[in-house]
């Protein structure tokens, strides 16, 4: 975590995951995943990773008061920072009683059972294409999206976050059973490519 003047920027190995300053598409990931459950009277939500907060506080502005908001973040360090030197970003959020902090691999928590969730959010590494851990293609991979599916209720949507457009992966999602809507989001850096949201909705009521 470094602080550059009044920004804060989570970095790997000399690279730049997030920053404080751009959370568009972070915000906008939650937005298009909850939007539908905001009539709903309880749903189940997982976001896996909690980065700044961005996309957790949209989603907690969306829905409703009996939501139950689950976020798995792999790298206890991240938590530490949301209530330490990043807890003026995240104000109030990790307090809601809605929302319940699980430190661990949010594939874990998605074949923890089927039909458990109404939204599946991914915001891990840069998307598809990852660039922190090999780790965490297994997520995007063909058996992770088949786990996901499995793991969605009927009419549930999985909500996957990328740095970049990756037409293999809108292919992958439709194969494994999705119905696919693609959003491409300006970058709110000028001349860098657009960030995308692919939302996969399971069929079914």
């Amino acid at each position: 975590l470094h602080a550059v003047d009044d920004e804060h920027l989570i970095v790997v190995d000399g690279m730049e995951l997030m920053g404080s300053h751009r959370s568009g598409s972070e915000r906008e990931l939650a937005l298009l995943a909850c939007g539908a459950l905001r009539d709903h009277p309880a749903p189940r939500v997982l976001i896996g990773g909690l980065g700044m907060g961005f996309t957790l506080r949209a989603a907690l502005a969306v829905l409703g008061p009996q939501a139950r908001v689950v976020v798995a973040e792999l790298v206890p360090a991240v938590v530490a920072w949301a209530r330490g030197p990043l807890a003026p970003i995240f104000g109030d959020c990790l307090d809601d009683p809605r929302v319940e902090i699980r430190e661990g691999d949010v594939n874990r928590v998605i074949q923890s059972g089927p039909e458990a969730w109404d939204a599946i959010l991914l915001d891990v590494d840069n998307g598809p294409r990852g660039l922190v851990s090999r780790g965490n293609d297994r997520l995007y991979d063909v058996w992770g999206l088949k786990r996901a599916r499995w793991s969605l209720r009927p009419g549930g949507r999985l909500a996957v976050w990328s740095g970049c457009p990756d037409r293999k992966f809108k292919a992958r999602l439709q194969r494994t059973g999705f119905a696919v809507a693609e959003h491409r989001i300006r970058s709110e850096r000028p001349g860098r490519t657009p960030h995308v949201v692919w939302i996969a909705t399971r069929p079914g009521a």
